[in-house]
C-alpha cells in the first residue's frame, strides 16, 4: 500500500547527507513508493481544534550535492497524512512540547506518529534510562549543589550533564576535589554552586570503558539491530559523541547489550516507541534516545544493512493491521 508520509525535521538543507538518519528513512520510504511531505517546527497549527500543517511535497536523492527538491507548501489538515515522522532534534523545550500536543491531536484523527508524541513528551532521554535501575551506573539527578558534590566525592570521578542537551554539549568530566567543580555546577545548575539551582543536573559515575566507545544500539519495535556503533573518543576528548569528534566503529552486540535491550523493550512497545537508540558504555545503559535517533547510515555502510527498511517493514505491517507479535 502507498502511504502519505510527512517528516517534521530541522531544515533539510543543513543536514549532512552521508550521516543523516532522517534522510535514510526518507530514501527508503520513497523507494517503496510512498509519497513524501516536508514540514518544520513552525509549520504546525490548530484550527478550531483540528491539527493543520503547512506541508510541501518532497523528493529526496542520495547525492551530497543535490539531495532534495521541495514543491509548493500549502496549509492542509494533518489528517491527510498517514504517517508523520517526528524527527526534530532536541532541545525538548516548551515549543517542542506544544508540537507534541498538536501531533497528539493528529493521532486522534487517525494519523500515525513515530515516535508516539505522548512518549516524546513524557520520556526525557536521560531520565527515562533511570526507569531501568538494573541497567544503569550509579546516578544522581538533583538541583542541590551540595548533594552533587557529595555524590562526586562518593564515587571519585563523575560525568555531569544537563537534561536537555544533545551531541555531547554541556557535558563535564570531573574528579572529587577538582577546583573547577563549583564553576561547572554554577554553569549547569543556573545558580549558586553552594545552594539549590534552577535546573536539574544529571551526575553519573564515570565509566572508564568509555575508552572503548559509547555504543549506540538501535532498537526497532523492541528488537535490537545486531550491531552497535561504538563512538570512540579521540585524542584528549572523553566524549564519544560523533558531534564531538568521536570515531564510529561498528561492533556486534554483546550478551550484556542484548540483555539491556530485552529489559527495555517491553516498556518501549507499551509507550509506542518504535524507533529508539540506546546508549551503552561498558555494561551500563546511560541514555535512551527517542527524539531523533541516529547512526543508521554508519551501520548500514559498515555491515550492508538496511535499518530503515526494517523499520518500514514494521510501519507497513502495522498500517495494514497485520502486526505480528
Amino acid at each position: 500500500m502507498t502511504l502519505s508520509v510527512g517528516v517534521l525535521m530541522d531544515p533539510i538543507g543543513a543536514i549532512k547527507v552521508a550521516k543523516d538518519t532522517t534522510l535514510a528513512l526518507l530514501l527508503e520510504a520513497q523507494r517503496r513508493g510512498h509519497a513524501l511531505h516536508y514540514l518544520e517546527q513552525g509549520d504546525l497549527a490548530l484550527r478550531d481544534g483540528t491539527p493543520w500543517a503547512r506541508i510541501a511535497p518532497l523528493q529526496v536523492r542520495d547525492d551530497p550535492g543535490d539531495w532534495f527538491t521541495l514543491g509548493q507548501a500549502q496549509w492542509r489538515p494533518l489528517r491527510e497524512l498517514d504517517l508523520v515522522l517526528m524527527r526534530k532534534d532536541p532541545p525538548v523545550d516548551q515549543q517542542f512540547v506544544y508540537d507534541t500536543m498538536v501531533l497528539e491531536a493528529a493521532q486522534r484523527d487517525g494519523v500515525r506518529v513515530l515516535n508516539d508524541p505522548r512518549a516524546l513528551r513524557d520520556c526525557n532521554e536521560k531520565l527515562f534510562a533511570l526507569a531501568f535501575p538494573q541497567c544503569i551506573a550509579p546516578t544522581l539527578v538533583s538541583r542541590d549543589a551540595g548533594e552533587l558534590r557529595r555524590f562526586t566525592a562518593e564515587h571519585g570521578e563523575v560525568v555531569l550533564k544537563p537534561l536537555d542537551g544533545m551531541g555531547g554539549r554541556g557535558i563535564f568530566r570531573v574528579k572529587a576535589g577538582d577546583s573547577n567543580l563549583n564553576s561547572m555546577l554554577e554553569t549547569l545548575l543556573g545558580g549558586d554552586a553552594h545552594g539549590v539551582g534552577r535546573q536539574l543536573v544529571v551526575a553519573q559515575k564515570y565509566i572508564a570503558e568509555i575508552s572503548a566507545g559509547d555504543k549506540r544500539i538501535l532498537v526497532v519495535d523492541g528488537e535490537p539491530v545486531p550491531y552497535a556503533l561504538a563512538r570512540i573518543p579521540q585524542g584528549d576528548e572523553f566524549r564519544g559523541n560523533l558531534a564531538a569528534g568521536g570515531r564510529g566503529v561498528g561492533i556486534p552486540l554483546s550478551e550484556r547489550d542484548r540483555w539491556i535491550a530485552a529489559q527495555v523493550a517491553p516498556e518501549l512497545r507499551r509507550r509506542g516507541l518504535l524507533f529508539v537508540g540506546l546508549d551503552v558504555i561498558g555494561d551500563y545503559l546511560t541514555e535512551i534516545n527517542i527524539t531523533s535517533p541516529t547512526c543508521v547510515r554508519e551501520l548500514d555502510a559498515q555491515f550492508g544493512l538496511n535499518i530503515a527498511g526494517r523499520l518500514f517493514d514494521v510501519i507497513e505491517r502495522q498500517a495494514t493491521g497485520n502486526r505480528t507479535a
